[in-house]
C-alpha cells in the first residue's frame, strides 16, 4: 500500500527562483504535449505515443532558441510532467467508456502560470537524496530546509514539491507499507461500533459518545470576510492585491488543516480502538444543494469516511458502508419497528409499539452498527462480515507513528 508523507519546505529566496523555474518549464511541456495531442485529434490523425512526444517536445525543443531554458532544469520533471498528460488522457477515455469509477471527467486542459497550485515530481532516477543535517537535496536547485514533523517508515520512493495558493513550499513523499507490519502495530481488540454523522454534531457513537462539530469555516468566518473585503478593493494587477489575495488564500488553508487535522485525530482514534466501523453512505452532492451547503462542506464527511476507509485497509480493520435509503432514524433500534419519516427538530422521540424513549442519533447509529452487520448475536460474538478493500490511493500524512519525532 502506498502512503504520503508530507513535509514544510523552507526553500531560500535563490531556491525558490529555481522552483519557480521548475514548476514554469513542467507546465510548459504539459502545455505542449497537450497542444501536440488536440493537433493530431484536429487532423484525424493517431495521437503521438509519449516516446514520439519526449523526443520532439524536451531532446529536440532544448536545441532550439526558444525553447533552450529547458536545459536548466532537471529533466526527469519534464518527463514527469509528459506521463502527467498520459495519465489524464488514459483516465478521460476510461471515463468516456465506462470503465472508470467516479462522475464523468473531461478531457487535460492547459494549465496556466496564475494556477493557484505547482508542483513538479522527482523519481529515484533523479538522484535526489536527503542530507545528513536533514535537508532535501534536489537537482538543479540545491540543499532545501524541510520541517521533519515525524521520521520515515520507509526509503521513499518519489517526491513531489508543491506550492499552494498561500506560497507555502511542501515536499510529499511516497512511502511502500508493508500491510503486516502495520496490522502488528494496532492494539487488539474485538469491539464494533456504528458511526452517525450530522452537522449539530459531527458524530455520534453507537456507544452515546457524541463528538461536537468544531464547525471550522463558521468559526473563521469573520476574519474571512475581512480578508475578501480588502482583496475586492485592491486594483487588479497591483502588488498590493497579490498581497491581499495571500492573506485570504492563508486564511482559507489555516481553516483547512484544522479540519484535515480533526479529521486524521478522530479517525485514527476510531480505527485504533474498534475492529469494526459502521457508516453511512452519504450523499454529500446532494446535500450540499440543499440550504445546508455551508455547514455540509465545512463538515468535511467524504474526506473523513476516506480516512476511514484506507486506515482500515491499512492496519486491518472492518470498515462497512450501509445504503444512503437505509431508515435509521426511522427504525427503534429496540424493537425494531419502523415508526415512519420525523422533522430534523425532533430529537428525541418514543417508540409506538415498545415504549422505548430514543436520543436520535443515537439510536440511527446503534441502527447503522445493525445494518451493517456489526450488531452482537445472540451467543455474544459479534458478527463481522469480511473485509471490504478500499481503493488504494496515496493519500494522507498522518497515523501511527513508529519512532521518535524528527527533530
Amino acid at each position: 500500500m502506498q502512503l504520503r508523507y508530507a513535509f514544510r519546505l523552507y526553500p531560500d529566496p535563490g531556491q525558490q527562483r529555481a522552483l519557480a523555474k521548475a514548476f514554469g518549464c513542467a507546465r510548459v511541456v504539459f502545455n505542449d504535449a497537450v497542444r501536440a495531442r488536440e493537433d493530431a485529434r484536429a487532423a484525424q490523425q493517431p495521437f503521438p505515443k509519449i516516446g514520439e512526444l519526449s523526443t520532439r517536445l524536451i531532446t529536440q525543443a532544448k536545441q532550439t532558441t526558444s525553447r533552450s531554458w529547458l536545459g536548466e532544469v532537471s529533466a526527469v520533471v519534464l518527463q514527469q510532467s509528459l506521463r502527467d498528460v498520459e495519465t489524464a488522457y488514459r483516465n478521460f477515455f476510461a471515463s468516456l467508456k465506462g470503465t472508470r469509477k467516479g462522475p464523468k471527467i473531461g478531457p487535460p486542459r492547459f494549465k496556466s502560470r496564475k494556477d493557484a497550485r505547482q508542483s513538479i515530481r522527482f523519481t529515484a532516477n533523479a538522484r535526489w537524496h536527503l542530507t545528513g543535517s536533514g535537508r532535501l537535496n534536489l537537482p538543479k536547485i540545491g540543499p532545501v530546509k524541510v520541517k521533519w514533523s515525524r521520521t520515515l517508515p520507509a526509503t521513499p520512493t518519489s517526491v513531489t514539491v508543491i506550492k499552494d495558493a498561500a506560497g507555502r513550499f511542501f515536499a510529499s513523499f511516497v512511502i511502500d507499507t508493508d500491510p503486516a507490519t502495520d496490522q502488528a502495530r494496532m492494539p487488539d481488540t474485538d469491539q464494533t461500533i456504528g458511526i452517525d454523522l450530522g452537522l449539530t454534531h459531527f458524530a455520534v457513537l453507537s456507544d452515546g459518545t457524541k463528538i461536537d462539530s468544531p464547525r471550522f469555516l463558521r468559526r473563521a468566518e469573520k476574519k474571512l470576510k475581512k480578508a475578501q473585503r480588502e482583496l475586492s478593493r485592491k486594483q487588479k494587477g497591483s502588488k498590493n492585491r497579490e498581497k491581499a489575495r495571500r492573506k485570504v488564500a492563508r486564511a482559507h488553508a489555516k481553516v483547512t488543516d484544522a479540519r484535515h487535522e480533526f479529521h486524521h485525530q478522530l479517525s485514527t482514534q476510531l480505527i485504533s480502538e474498534n475492529q469494526g466501523i459502521a457508516v453511512e453512505d452519504l450523499s454529500v452532492v446532494g446535500l450540499a444543494r440543499t440550504k445546508l451547503a455551508k455547514s455540509v462542506h465545512d463538515a468535511g464527511w467524504s474526506s473523513f469516511i476516506n480516512m476511514l476507509q484506507y486506515k482500515a485497509e491499512r492496519y486491518g480493520r472492518t470498515l462497512v458502508k450501509i445504503g444512503r435509503f437505509e431508515p435509521t432514524s426511522q427504525t427503534c433500534s429496540t424493537c425494531g419497528v419502523q415508526d415512519g419519516p420525523k422533522p430534523l427538530d425532533v430529537r428525541e422521540w418514543t417508540c409506538a409499539a415498545c415504549g422505548a424513549v430514543h436520543d436520535r442519533d443515537i439510536n440511527a447509529a446503534i441502527n447503522v452498527k445493525t445494518a451493517a452487520g456489526l450488531a452482537v448475536s445472540a451467543c455474544g460474538a459479534p458478527i463481522r462480515p469480511e473485509l471490504a478493500l478500499a481503493q488504494r490511493e496515496e493519500t494522507g500524512s498522518h497515523g501511527f507513528s513508529t519512532q521518535a519525532r524528527a527533530a
